[in-house]
């Protein structure tokens, strides 16, 4: 105990007399221990030596920066009862979200500390036993969630004294008894679906629809309209929801993609009502989807609970599923694989989100896959974030790369004008994808194929130099659909046979990707007569007849001395794009043979003994040691 004693009062005189300023001494000792006593299994980057205001996944403090008024962390991983004396040392706390988690045992008491309290998240863990009794203590509360818990006993009268509520959400639970009458003048928004709720419905409740109260055995009378009122504007918070119909118990996750307006792709991602076997849940599910009632993403609480948003470790992203279906997304493209889409949550955190379609691996074999991708850290390799399997729906989450795809900057996005692209930057990309793709070969024994190389799924990194993405889905998804559009122009020709992609295969589209480097063009693109050209062909066609600059874009011939570079790297292109498999080269040799055009600098890449370490099958153990 007097160890204990000596390490706090250290801990406190280091946050006291530490250099950051305005940084919330005791709010941020409060949040250590709530962190240290509950166990999780996302990492968080708390600790004491760093800012909590500036740094901390999910604390947002005051504007003065003296204390912490809003903790978001849903899905983190909590499981076990909330530490007492830990968040409620948080007196100035106004948000707290904790939804998403599996914490148990009964609603905090010392919860009542919080006298700031607006908005309370704790949806979908596992509380149990009552409500508290006395919800006047928190007289600010505007919006409380409590759903998809095993809440039981009565819903207290104490909430007629909450004159701010907009807002509240009690379905799913085990809740019974009678439905007090609330008389609470601003509430906009209500949901007690689904607990063990009856009696009469209260006049002052008749004015929602049905739907808000199915699954209890409540007598509705005469009065209660079956259509429901015009939605109300929601309420407004740091937390922001947004508006949307209410979903059901049997909803499932869908998203839905909205048109722009005048061209513009403003999308949203919303949820798709699933029907269910059960009566009561196609009843709930079209009353409340009717009703527009719920702010919230409602998941079904028959749901496997394990399917949740799986993030890998050292991701530090504070948002869950909801977070993800609720924000703003725009295409970014329709690929072989899926769509992906650019995600902007509430937070302004940006990431891309792929939907994959047509998987045809089951759950085991989606997440064995999902874990090889994500266990990739390589600076060429786009690096899985987080994934998602459902029944009908499977997501994966990565960064975004806000200067766009090669793709988009060799051939621009329609109404956009391309991004020039000098030699230097070309070799970059080049070797840069060279060196990812091979440390995609590397993985799994030396087994795994990207299938799905081509200009679309290569980014530039912090460095400058290629990143590819999108790796790995060949072989969990149905056989490879009939080669369409620009697509086909990287299939190698086996593959157009076997709809199965290899490792040789990734060598043909990573070949065709440096022939578009090279040439400017697509790899399947129309001519003035409107002519179909494959890139390949085209390329073969002009190349037997001679080495003349005709091949190559005419924006690099401003470039002085660089010729020779060219024709080699048109050689490599050309030993990679082989009819036969066996003909081509391996990733590896083609990393070198690319360096070999023109070394770049040291200090920019890797040593060749390093790529070499992580590339090969044979170094697979020594992954480790390999540039993050």
């Amino acid at each position: 105990m007097e160890a204990l004693w000596i390490f706090r009062f250290v801990l406190v005189m280091g946050l006291v007399f530490s250099p950051i300023n305005g940084d919330p001494v005791e709010d941020k000792l409060a949040l250590l221990d709530f962190v240290k006593n509950l166990p999780h299994s996302r990492s968080l980057n708390w600790n004491a030596a760093s800012p909590v205001c500036h740094y901390w996944t999910g604390i947002t403090c005051s504007q003065d920066e003296s204390r912490v008024i809003a903790v978001r962390l849903p899905g983190v991983g909590f499981h076990g009862p909330i530490p007492p004396n830990t968040l409620s040392r948080l007196s100035a706390l106004q948000i707290l979200s904790l939804r998403s988690n599996r914490i148990t045992g009964d609603f905090p008491l010392d919860f009542s500390k919080l006298s700031n309290l607006s908005y309370l998240y704790l949806q979908f863990n596992n509380f149990s036993g009552p409500l508290p009794s006395n919800f006047s203590v928190w007289k600010n509360l505007v919006f409380v969630n409590l759903s998809n818990n095993g809440f039981n006993g009565q819903i207290p009268n104490s909430l007629s004294n909450l004159t701010s509520l907009t807002g509240l959400n009690l379905a799913n639970n085990s809740l019974s008894g009678e439905i007090p009458d609330l008389q609470i003048p601003r509430l906009q928004v209500l949901d007690l679906s689904n607990n063990n709720l009856s009696g009469s419905l209260p006049e002052s409740l008749q004015r929602f629809p049905r739907s808000v109260f199915v699954g209890n055995n409540i007598s509705f009378g005469n009065s209660l309209s079956n259509n429901p009122p015009v939605p109300a504007p929601l309420p407004v918070s740091n937390e922001k929801p947004k508006k949307s119909g209410g979903l059901g118990e049997a909803a499932l996750l869908g998203i839905i993609i909205a048109g722009g307006i005048l061209g513009l792709l403003a999308f949203g991602f919303l949820i798709l009502v699933c029907f269910s076997r059960r009566k009561r849940e196609d009843e709930y599910s079209g009353d409340l989807q009717k009703g527009g009632m719920s702010p919230e993403k409602v998941i079904s609480r028959t749901q496997d609970a394990n399917n949740r948003l799986v993030f890998f470790e050292g991701c530090h992203y504070a948002f869950d599923l909801e977070d993800l279906l609720r924000a703003s997304a725009e295409v970014l493209g329709k690929g072989t694989f899926g769509t992906a889409y650019k995600a902007i949550l509430e937070d302004a955190t940006i990431v891309v989100v792929k939907r994959l379609k047509d998987v045809s691996a089951g759950k085991r074999d989606f997440e064995q896959q999902m874990e090889i991708v994500g266990s990739i850290r390589h600076e060429n390799v786009a690096e899985l974030k987080a994934y998602y399997y459902s029944k009908d729906e499977k997501l994966m989450v990565y960064d975004f790369f806000g200067q766009g795809s090669v793709s988009a900057m060799l051939h621009g996005k329609r109404g956009e004008e391309k991004t020039p692209l000098d030699w230097d930057t070309r070799l970059r990309i080049a070797v840069g994808a060279a060196r990812g793709i091979a440390r995609v070969h590397a993985e799994n024994g030396g087994k795994l194929v990207h299938g799905n190389v081509k200009s679309s799924n290569i980014f530039l990194n912090s460095q400058q130099y290629g990143c590819v993405s999108d790796l790995g889905l060949a072989t969990i998804t149905s056989s490879l659909s009939p080669p369409i559009s620009r697509a086909a122009g990287y299939r190698a020709p086996e593959v157009t046979d076997t709809r199965k992609a290899t490792q040789a295969s990734d060598v043909f589209s990573f070949g065709v990707v440096l022939l578009e480097l090279l040439t400017g063009k697509s790899p399947i693109h129309a001519t003035g007569g409107e002519e179909i050209v494959h890139l390949v062909r085209w390329v073969h066609s002009v190349v037997r007849e001679e080495w003349t600059a005709e091949v190559f874009d005419v924006e690099l011939m401003r470039y002085p001395n660089i010729e020779e570079e060219m024709v080699e790297m048109l050689q490599i292109a050309l030993s990679c794009v082989a009819r036969i498999p066996d003909q081509r080269p391996k990733m590896p040799e083609i990393v070198k043979m690319i360096e070999n055009v023109r070394p770049m600098e040291a200090e920019n890449r890797p040593s060749t003994n390093q790529l070499e370490s992580s590339m090969l099958p044979q170094a697979v153990e020594t992954e480790n040691s390999t540039t993050q």
